[in-house]
């Protein structure tokens, strides 16, 4: 199939401290969240200066996936647009038309499927294209990537540089910790046909990140960022819950690896740097956080390579159902969970007790 761009889709952040409240209210829209608790998001935000880092990545990662495509003969102009806030999505299709784009693949920051990191941005995309109207151009989301060499193999890279900083002595004292953002256990049982997707992958990259990196440590996936009301039930345990309980146990040292994550936005440098790592600090847990992919030259290669893979691919559809069969024969997989390039209509449905989004979601 023919494809004439790429365009990059995140979920934006603020870049001043004017900026912070009302893009709190667009991530918020709909939602009824208190003002208070938006007041106290907004302070995480403040603590920065008003500034999200998740902007200037994407500026970066978009700069590298230029690099890449050019190095290696991809002749595909590469765009960005944001859910919530400039540049704004909408605004970036109706340039894409200008252009005259006519059909063009996203690639999101998001590895994982569930509501919040797929279907939302598919419905993101529609609202988008709706917005500019019949001329916009037809987009194609890129498959979700949690098992690709691309995304594991930073990830792993970055956990054996953490404990390289850890004193070997305490090599037999020391856990990995996988971090991915908590959402509510309605949401995670939404998951489409296959049941259980967001958890079910992010158990398998664990597995596949702590395989690579250190097979002789213990490890846990636990969540972070919980938002919502307190007797809404999310995933857990709660990334500092389980340090104390760590703790308890005699575990002297840590790695945190925010494997739920493509960079070290404001729910790693805030929830893990800051608070995940005073509370470590007063339990005396030596505390290191790996890194994510960012702009590693593999998680870069992986965009192209996933490009590569839905141009040249042999679609067999499904017709029933409209779903692309999960078959791995022509792509760069490392584990074994079903994939779909294209979901069925009651895939990853929202959860009606809760919000569907936390308002620091930015996966």
């Amino acid at each position: 199939m023919s494809y004439d761009a790429l365009v990059l889709v995140s979920f934006g952040g603020p870049e001043r401290p004017d900026d912070v409240m009302p893009f709190l209210h667009n991530v918020t829209r709909g939602r009824n969240v208190p003002p208070e608790r938006l007041a106290e998001v907004a302070e995480h935000y403040q603590h920065f200066g008003g500034v999200s880092p998740i902007n200037q990545q994407c500026r970066d990662l978009l700069a590298a996936i230029q690099a890449d495509f050019a190095a290696n003969g991809l002749d595909l102009p590469v765009y960005w647009g944001n859910r919530n806030w400039h540049p704004m999505l909408a605004d970036t299709v109706a340039r894409m038309r200008d252009d005259g784009v006519r059909r063009a693949l996203a690639f999101v920051t998001s590895a994982y499927g569930g509501y919040s990191s797929c279907r939302q941005y598919q419905e993101d995309i529609a609202a988008a294209r709706a917005a500019v109207g019949p001329d916009a151009p037809v987009i194609d989301k890129l498959r979700q990537f949690h098992d690709h060499p691309g995304f594991v193999e930073p990830h792993a890279e970055a956990v054996r540089s953490a404990l390289d900083t850890i004193d070997p002595a305490l090599r037999g004292r020391t856990r990995l910790i996988f971090t991915a953002h908590s959402i509510p256990n309605s949401m995670a049982a939404a998951a489409g046909p296959d049941g259980g997707r967001y958890e079910a992958q992010l158990a398998e990259t664990a597995r596949l990140v702590a395989a690579a990196a250190a097979p002789d440590l213990p490890y846990d996936l636990v969540w972070q960022s919980r938002s919502g009301p307190p007797q809404v039930p999310w995933l857990e345990p709660d990334v500092n819950d389980h340090l104390s309980a760590l703790a308890e146990r005699e575990v002297a040292a840590v790695v945190v690896s925010p494997i739920g994550f493509v960079s070290d936005h404001l729910e790693v440098v805030w929830d893990l740097d800051t608070e995940a790592a005073a509370t470590a600090k007063d339990l005396g847990l030596v505390f290191v956080r790996a890194g994510t992919p960012g702009v590693h030259p593999r998680f870069v290669s992986m965009v192209r390579e996933l490009v590569d893979e839905r141009i040249h691919q042999d679609e067999r559809i499904h017709q029933d159902e409209r779903i692309h069969r999960p078959e791995t024969g022509s792509r760069q997989r490392l584990g074994t969970l079903p994939i779909w390039d294209t979901c069925p209509v009651n895939c990853c449905t929202p959860a009606i007790s809760a919000p569907a989004t936390s308002p620091r979601s930015t996966t």
